[in-house]
């Protein structure tokens, strides 16, 4: 399998984020032929208030039923479907049926345009940068509850976002749940990206025996008023830790192949799984 890890600028304006997402997809596929393409956190609408991203979210329809859905929902089906590839929807905030939170979301599409799977973002990212800067995605959004795999490709994929990456235990269950890729749209900010976001990258994979896939907004964007920054630098880290492939600063993309055999030798050669002796 090859997958492609879409690095985008997004804002809160939810058309122009879909034709540059389109344009990216685009651009990958024609150059890199990937089986698999994924985008970033909330790539479909990243900042803004808190009205402007309840107006930007969208109700999911019943996960399997094939029923219609919003603008960046169809957005995704429509591109699986056209470039017969797998999709991988980074995340999109979910409006639910009734409560005054939002989810972050992941969808998975198949070739056939196909939901194949659904993911709520478990962690969520209540801090105070370096630089003072604090955020609290609680205030927006509610906690997802499930540990979920997709089987793509012949390949069985794990599902995370974000700041799930600073928790060791989930990234544990997606291997136990059968995992050999997990995947990680983000939207690390600048502040902790620089330090933090490649070492956890590569101490998940090793520890995980997983392909890493992360695919990561880059630049600035406006929240509540006030300017953030996302670090970028999308990667797919390999089981042994290696980084085999990263976008550079500004969007564009980066493909890898996922090599199946190599992560067969890397669990026979040193079974952790089975020397675990803690939960």
């Amino acid at each position: 399998m090859r997958v492609s890890v879409v690095q985008m600028s997004p804002g809160d304006d939810k058309a122009a984020n879909i034709a540059a997402a389109g344009g990216l997809i685009e651009a990958a596929v024609a150059a890199d032929r990937p089986d698999l393409v994924s985008l970033p956190e909330m790539w479909s609408c990243l900042g803004g208030d808190r009205e402007g991203k309840f107006a930007q979210a969208e109700a999911l329809p019943p996960a399997g039923s094939n029923r219609s859905g919003g603008p960046a929902y169809e957005f995704l089906r429509g591109i699986a479907r056209e470039k017969r590839i797998h999709v991988h929807g980074g995340s999109i905030a979910e409006k639910p049926v009734d409560g005054d939170r939002l989810f972050n979301t992941t969808v998975v599409f198949d070739p056939e345009g196909h939901e194949i799977a659904r993911y709520r973002k478990i962690h969520l990212f209540d801090i105070v940068t370096p630089d003072g800067v604090g955020y609290r995605e609680s205030a927006t959004f509610g906690s997802g509850e499930r540990v979920v795999t997709v089987q793509a490709g012949g390949v069985k994929l794990g599902l995370a976002i974000c700041y799930d990456l600073r928790f060791p235990e989930l990234f544990l269950a997606l291997r136990r749940a059968g995992a050999e890729v997990i995947f990680l749209p983000s939207a690390f900010t600048l502040q902790t990206g620089r330090d933090h976001w490649e070492p956890l990258i590569r101490a998940r994979a090793i520890e995980s025996q997983c392909w890493l896939v992360a695919a990561a907004t880059w630049g600035r964007f406006t929240d509540r008023g006030g300017d953030r920054f996302t670090f970028g630098h999308s990667l797919v880290c390999d089981p042994w830790g290696h980084v085999v492939a990263q976008a550079s600063d500004g969007q564009g993309w980066a493909t890898a192949r996922i090599d199946q055999a190599l992560t067969a030798r890397v669990r026979r050669d040193m079974p952790v799984l089975e020397h675990r002796k803690l939960a």
